[in-house]
């Protein structure tokens, strides 16, 4: 710096005399006269200082005013000056540091300003990097179920999830004492005494869904506008004990086909190409016997396991089998409670709990982790998008 001009001089003595002094040094001449031609020379500069963001602004501080700075070096070099020229010299310094403090205050806010009506007019825009997310596996299932039977000529249902007893439990055949119209089996929002089908619930399965669908979709002397095939999908609610294999709610995907002649036969074959779609094209399928109010005869199905291929392992029990859902055909009483001519019209149903398919697919072994949003455990499911 300009210090450094004294380099070859150690020490340089004025005299001063009485009445008179020594002529100054020249070479304190020449750093006197290069210090104002730099002070003038960022006098001009701090006028034309730019900065389009908060990054650059302090970019610009560093390089004037810290430390290390521009102006901090020539007040290391203002000690070199002769005493008598200090004052004169040490102002213009002043009055430089001043100007550069208000210019870069005033880029300052200017930056400050403008970011925050950046944000005012896009307040959807996503911070860098944006981070990918996932389906959850709940949802990356349900939608393979759906796609799996729309490619088979079902179409989507949806109903309330607060329904009436009406539809989720009278119109599918239940009766007036089955226990899960106990409040210790389903959770009621309501209840008329004096009429049970006008208690207001959290469904408890979606064949509510079905039995509105039926009563939409039949004229009054009981014929079918169309064939009904229809898969409902949604949550369930149910008043049991939450543990590592049971919730208090759950997701459910229901099937419903009606029409003329259909018989079970039509429900295996629907059900065998369903699982060797969702499992691997070697699956096998069993039907047992079982007993559900909406539906006679009744099935529970199982398939071959996919783990040890129906030999037996840990996973199955050693039996070679896994159970994934119920089905059977329609009773007549729940086609005649939805205005449907039980003589005329025949059908099938069937429902599958989502989490399980899921545990099946991925071997989780603790049902609460699928609503617990703990992102190491989602985060495990990106490449299954």
């Amino acid at each position: 710096m300009l210090r450094h001009a004294l380099d070859e001089e150690k020490s340089i003595f004025i005299w001063f005399f009485p009445r008179f002094a020594l002529p100054l040094h020249p070479k304190l001449q020449f750093i006197e006269k290069m210090i104002l031609d730099k002070i003038n020379e960022l006098l001009q500069q701090v006028d034309t200082l730019k900065a389009n963001n908060a990054e650059e602004v302090e970019q610009l501080r560093l390089k004037y005013l810290s430390k290390k700075g521009e102006i901090s070096e020539l007040m290391n070099d203002f000690r070199s000056v002769p005493a008598d020229q200090k004052k004169e010299v040490g102002m213009k310094i002043n009055e430089l540091k001043q100007r550069f403090t208000e210019r870069i205050n005033q880029l300052r806010e200017e930056s400050t300003s403008q970011e925050g009506s950046e944000e005012a007019i896009d307040l959807t825009r996503t911070p860098y990097p944006v981070q990918l997310g996932t389906r959850h596996p709940l949802t990356i299932v349900t939608n393979e179920i759906i796609d799996i039977f729309s490619r088979m000529g079902f179409v989507l249902a949806d109903g309330p999830e607060v329904e009436d007893d009406l539809h989720v439990f009278t119109r599918m055949n239940f009766a007036a004492d089955h226990p899960a119209r106990d409040m210790q089996d389903t959770f009621f929002v309501s209840q008329h005494p004096n009429d049970v089908t006008k208690n207001i619930l959290l469904r408890s399965h979606t064949s509510s869904v079905q039995a509105r669908v039926m009563e939409q979709m039949h004229t009054e002397d009981g014929k079918l506008t169309g064939p009904i095939r229809v898969i409902c999908p949604g949550r369930v609610y149910r008043n049991e004990a939450i543990t590592a294999r049971a919730h208090c709610f759950f997701h459910q995907v229901e099937g419903l086909y009606i029409d003329k002649n259909v018989s079970f036969t039509d429900l295996k074959q629907v059900l065998l190409s369903f699982a060797r779609e969702m499992f691997g094209a070697d699956t096998k399928i069993r039907l047992r016997p079982s007993y559900f109010p909406f539906t006679e005869p009744s099935a529970e199905m199982d398939i071959s396991c996919f783990i040890c291929g129906g030999e037996g392992c840990g996973f199955c029990k050693h039996t070679g089998w896994v159970e994934i859902l119920g089905c059977g055909m329609v009773d007549p009483n729940v086609l005649e409670q939805c205005g449907i001519d039980s003589s005329i019209y025949s059908g099938y149903a069937f429902g599958m709990g989502v989490e399980r398919i899921t545990n099946l697919k991925y071997r989780v072994s603790d049902l609460r982790m699928f609503s617990e949003n703990d992102t190491r455990f989602l985060e495990e499911f990106q490449s299954a998008d």
